[in-house]
């Protein structure tokens, strides 16, 4: 019991100490945490910035001032639980900023003092002290908020260096030797609250008077008065001079041991008092009540809690308890953890504004047909052993008043044929959660509702044809199985929907259309199906703030398919072309238009039609000369050159260039001599090719005009990459201005860019190089065979 009493006092002090490390974060505060790592001795590698040092749970035994000499910003000091027996506060006398010290739970039994004033937060409790650790240099620290002190034996004497002190809270821990010696000690204590911890195993014996003047809150713990309640008459002894104190409205009662009958007298002994807030904790009572009558009159109280209360009667009569509690004329009864299996109905109209019966063995009857808690306002009913849906909705019926309803944690279960729904109007917050309520739930919910939980319950979906909660506000239906968003057609004023934990895989974007007052949805933690239905919907979320998307992003990631599982939705792309067969199809359309158009476009610029008549031409030609008889196919080279020209040319070809070139003993083929009657003329193209050793063509403005100049220019050049020989010379008669050129005759300029041509000299003098070069490129020795062949 006692190592209870440390835990819940100890959870008083890290909010206390929370309080003040809030006050303290300015930006400087530098929290160093050692407690539970096994240390014997002061830790010497703290960094001198440190303001906040915990240093508890571990097995210290002395404390020194070389410790904390360097540390002269600390603020919090928390030495708690260790094996600490001596102390002397001189050692903190360069710690000017030192405001908190905890040395709870040690073993000090003696303490040196020194002037300090400036702790606000002194815990020397739970320390084997003979008398009150108290020293005259206490009376200085004027800004002390909270004093924890511990004794074996009281004197009057001891409190007085603190008398005039207004403390905010003072514990006072009474050690197992504990003997009292001056009952009124605590008189001349100024403090608000008061914290007294009697010895765990003693049979309440003591006469402390606990009424101490200033103390608006009074707490007392393990009151052990016995199964026989040999301790009752002291403790109501205590609790009959808490009169004297007018100001005292707050009364708890922890750890308490007697009997039923007991019990209910000190509820009777503090009835009539000025006390508003009773509590009472943890209580082990024993043997049957007695059915006395409880004279509720003349009471102050407004709220009564009684939590984690156990009979250790084997077969109890609860209709006693069960009269009293349901009689009481206050406004908020908490009774919880106490294994109640029923309530009565109050006699008369009864004043309660709130009832807390949570984690309790009700069953459906509690308050069945009770027409006498008009005035109720909120009810709890958390974890009991409720089953029937219809009867909790029964049992509210005229409960006029009844705005908030807390039955989750239950075993209800509806009908989905559930016939009354007849909720009490008045209802605007219910709580149904970690229930087993099915979706046909919502074809029964109160028409007025402004926030519903159904949260860890069978839903898989919400119903279309459901009542219009026009007036729900918030709406909580995680860890179910609904696998769309709610559409907000009957939830019009929905502005806060909790979704996660479902099995939410494609939801509809349309969802934020429908749900336009929407500042709150947690939809995170759902399987989400990353395809490309889940694109605008992504959309929508990243649009939103994460003030209105609780967890995002890291709560919504994908979970199929399986090569995106994992990925954060704000991270997941695809592309609209692959979304969208429509455009996918346009797009390909598209693109073979364009190609198309592109190569009609580059056919009709390149000309490509005349060469592939010019292919094929030839082709053609070579087809028919391979069926030759043999002695042609057998034939060799029977020209030094062709000649290609334009007719306006024939002049200059005829009268240059023919006589200077066979009066070197070149043979020459021309068109109108050696072309062949009877054979077309692309077959005498060909052949002339052919049978040439080299090309000639007489270039000017004249030749890019000629079509035929044209096709002997295309086969010659053919005829170059299909023998791998260079048979091509071009002899430049007249300049030829680019844009002259037609498109058709794209090669003759990529041989004028890439070729060397000889060009015709306008100067007499340099005509016999031009023809000594010509003719040193044809001069070859044509085969004997070739010369009979012609002759």
């Amino acid at each position: 019991m006692t190592e209870n009493i440390s835990s819940i006092f100890h959870f008083a002090i890290i909010v206390i100490l929370i309080e003040v490390r809030i006050q303290l974060s300015d930006g400087s505060e530098f929290f160093v945490n050692r407690s539970k790592t096994g240390l014997f001795h002061f830790p010497k590698d703290l960094s001198l910035k440190t303001t906040v040092l915990d240093i508890s749970q571990n097995s210290l035994s002395e404390l020194q001032t070389s410790n904390v000499l360097p540390l002269t910003k600390l603020r919090i000091l928390i030495i708690s639980h260790n094996r600490i027996q001596y102390l002397d506060f001189s050692v903190f006398k360069y710690n000017q900023e030192l405001e908190h010290l905890d040395m709870s739970h040690n073993e000090l039994r003696k303490i040196s003092c020194h002037p300090i004033v400036n702790f606000q937060y002194l815990d020397l409790s739970f320390n084997p002290f003979d008398a009150l650790p108290i020293c005259k240099e206490f009376g200085n620290m004027s800004q002390l908020k909270f004093l924890g002190l511990s004794a074996t034996r009281l004197q009057k004497s001891s409190v007085q260096p603190i008398a005039h002190l207004n403390i905010s809270k003072v514990l006072l821990v009474l050690e197992d030797q504990y003997m009292e010696e001056e009952p009124e000690v605590l008189r001349d204590v100024h403090t608000e609250s008061l914290h007294i911890i009697f010895p765990p195993r003693m049979e309440f014996c003591f006469a402390l008077d606990v009424s101490v003047n200033m103390a608006v809150s009074l707490e007392l713990s393990n009151i052990n008065c016995g199964p026989d309640d040999n301790g009752y008459s002291n403790f109501s002894n205590v609790l009959s001079k808490l009169h004297k104190n007018p100001r005292l409205s707050n009364f708890t009662l922890n750890n308490i041991e007697m009997t039923w009958t007991s019990f209910i007298r000190i509820l009777q002994l503090v009835w009539p008092s000025n006390i508003q807030y009773f509590s009472i904790s943890n209580v082990k009572l024993w043997s049957q009540p007695s059915c006395e009558e409880f004279n509720y009159s003349n009471t102050s109280i407004k709220t009564l809690s009684i939590h984690q209360l156990v009979s250790y009667v084997f077969s109890l009569r609860q209709d006693c308890i069960y009269k009293i509690l349901s009689n009481m004329n206050i406004q908020h009864l908490s009774v919880s953890g106490t294994h109640m299996i029923h309530m009565l109905c109050p006699l008369q109209i009864s004043p309660f504004l709130h009832l807390d019966f949570s984690n309790n063995l009700l069953t459906d009857k509690v308050f069945e047909d009770c027409g006498n808690l008009t005035e109720l306002k909120t009810f709890n009913l958390q974890k009991n052993q409720l089953k029937d849906f219809a009867s909790l909705i029964h049992m509210t019926k005229k409960m006029k008043s009844l705005q908030q309803l807390d039955a989750s944690q239950n075993l209800l279960r509806n009908n989905e044929h559930e016939g009354d729904c007849s909720w009490t109007e008045s209802l605007l917050t219910l709580n149904l959660s970690s229930n087993a309520l099915t979706d046909s739930v919502f074809r029964c919910l109160p028409l007025k509702v402004k926030v519903l939980d159904l949260h860890n319950n069978r839903l898989t979906t919400i119903p279309k044809d459901i009542t219009h909660l026009e007036s729900l506000q918030e709406l909580n239906v995680a860890f179910n199985s609904l696998v769309d968003l709610p559409g907000c057609g009957t939830f019009s004023s929905l502005s806060v929907l909790i979704i996660e934990h479902n099995s939410v895989s494609h939801p509809s974007a349309q969802f934020f259309q429908s749900c336009q007052q929407i500042t709150s949805i947690k939809a995170g933690s759902n399987p989400f199906l990353c395809t490309c239905e889940l694109r605008d919907f992504i959309k929508s979320l990243g649009q939103l703030s994460s003030e209105v998307v609780e967890g995002w992003p890291d709560s919504y990631k994908c979970a199929y398919p399986e090569g995106y599982k994992g990925i954060l939705l704000r991270d997941f792309h695809l592309s609209e072309l692959s979304c969208s067969p429509a455009l996918l199809m346009a797009t390909i359309g598209a693109t073979l238009l364009l190609v198309v158009a592109s190569v009609t476009f580059f056919c009709i610029r390149l000309d490509v039609p005349w060469y592939l008549r010019m292919v094929c031409q030839w082709t053609q030609a070579r087809y028919r000369a391979r069926h030759f008889p043999l002695e042609e196919l057998q034939r060799a080279l029977e020209f030094h050159a062709f000649i290609s020209y334009s007719g306006h040319d024939s002049a200059w070809v005829k009268n240059e260039l023919v006589p200077n070139l066979e009066k070197a003993g070149l043979r020459l083929c021309l068109h109108e001599r050696n072309f062949v009657p009877g054979k077309s003329i692309v077959e005498n193209i060909v052949n002339c090719i052919e049978k040439s050793y080299k090309s000639i063509f007489v270039l000017s403005p004249h030749f890019v005009q000629s079509e035929w100049c044209h096709y002997e220019l295309y086969f010659a050049h053919h005829n170059l990459f299909h023998d791998g020989t260079s048979n091509l010379i071009l002899i430049l008669l007249e300049p030829i201005p680019q844009y002259s050129i037609p498109n058709s005759y794209h090669k003759l300029k990529s041989l004028m860019a890439r070729r060397t041509y000889l060009e015709w000299p306008k100067e007499k003098t340099k005509h016999v190089f031009f023809w000594a070069n010509l003719r040193a490129v044809i001069n070859v020795k044509l085969t004997e065979q070739t010369k009979e062949t012609d002759q």
